[in-house]
């Protein structure tokens, strides 16, 4: 079964940029996991599942020894230079099509096309709706006109996308209610964040996260009337989020609105609420999961994660992503552990007669690719 899989050219359907510098050990290590450093009381970053998973498996692409030291690791990734390195990672993932989330840049990061040309794969744009709609206050864009302005960034940005996302786990939770907000609520909520915005400013503080639950609201069902694939993140990421307001079924009365629109709703990450997610993907037409960015972090552990997923989600609900972001191994590491998970999966299903090789051949195929091609509609984007 893994010869087989890892033969089949991936969809990664939710990664980010990668770097365009060169890293020293410590730039490393704090890009391994959602947090920059465990501190002097935490011990260092090697020494985790990802950690120990670089070295296994990413040492022999920059050829060095397996589980190659860390030092000698970092060494080497600088005599190669960053874009051999991410030549090499990017190359090695076995990628066809990345949806790349352009609305996330601490620092400059590689965009989608650039992405795409490194791994040899085509590169497609995912629009992060909070982002486009702080840009619209950070420029001047008033209570009045928020909604228009907003509506008019989307119809500007349709062309080059295949989705969108939402951050709402970050900044409201995710117990969002069903209803599409009135242009008085959406206006209503629109003067409580440029009051937010004219404070932070005559404080000379830096303007302030869209975190009101109504305008969460209003962004999603803007973009659902373009009918394109919306993400929502769930489940672990860094500290700024409450983990317990990001369980994916605090969805459900936004997902009953949804569905009969038909509008595709993507989960992502979902650990550790991976069988919540499971369940919704199976009683929902529209809901669709994935274990991106856990993936590379439980290592050698992930298959453990993808079965529980799969226990209830239809198995045509189910997408690669790996979450990929800054570092180009992050490609290649959630390539990797991912198809040696879905080959455990589906290897021991056949192993027990759950089903047949061919079935298991042809979901291995429609998981990789075919289940992301068939709802973000990559065919239209060859």
């Amino acid at each position: 079964m893994l010869d087989e899989i890892e033969s089949l050219r991936l969809v990664d359907h939710h990664c980010h940029g990668v770097l365009q510098r060169d890293l020293d050990q410590d730039g490393l290590a704090g890009r391994l996991t959602e947090t920059s450093s465990l501190g002097p009381l935490g011990g260092g970053l090697f020494d985790t599942r990802i950690g120990f998973a670089l070295r296994r498996w990413c040492a022999p692409v920059l050829d060095l020894e397996a589980h190659a030291s860390p030092a000698d690791y970092v060494a080497r990734r600088a005599e190669l230079g960053v874009t051999e390195v991410g030549r090499r990672f990017l190359g090695g993932a076995g990628l066809d099509d990345l949806c790349v989330d352009t609305g996330f840049t601490p620092e400059p990061l590689l965009e989608p096309a650039e992405l795409g040309r490194l791994a040899g794969a085509r590169g497609h744009q995912i629009v992060r709706l909070e982002d486009l709609a702080e840009k619209a206050v950070a420029e001047g864009v008033g209570a009045d006109a928020f909604a228009r302005e907003v509506r008019a960034r989307l119809d500007a940005r349709i062309g080059d996308a295949v989705g969108f996302k939402s951050v709402a786990a970050y900044r409201a939770g995710l117990d969002l209610s069903g209803e599409r907000p009135s242009a008085a609520e959406t206006r209503a909520a629109a003067e409580r964040l440029h009051r937010e915005a004219d404070r932070a400013m005559a404080g000379g503080r830096s303007l302030p996260r869209l975190s009101d639950e109504t305008l969460h609201r209003f962004l999603v069902w803007a973009a659902a009337e373009y009918g394109l694939p919306i993400q929502f993140h769930v489940g672990y990421g860094d500290s700024d989020i409450d983990l317990h307001r990001t369980d994916p079924s605090l969805l459900t009365p936004l997902l009953r609105e949804l569905e009969p629109a038909g509008v595709p709703v993507m989960l992502l990450h979902n650990y550790p609420y991976q069988r919540q997610a499971g369940y919704l993907a199976q009683v929902f037409e529209n809901v669709f999961v994935d274990v991106s960015l856990a993936t590379h972090n439980l290592g050698h552990r992930a298959p453990v994660l993808l079965a529980e997923l799969m226990e209830l989600a239809p198995f045509g609900k189910v997408l690669y992503a790996s979450d990929a972001f800054a570092l180009p191994e992050l490609y290649y590491l959630g390539a990797l552990l991912f198809r040696r998970a879905l080959a455990h999966v589906l290897g021991e299903g056949v192993d027990d007669g759950a089903w047949t090789q061919t079935d298991a051949s042809r979901i291995a195929r429609l998981i990789t690719a075919g289940n992301a091609r068939r709802v973000y509609r990559l065919g239209e984007h060859l």
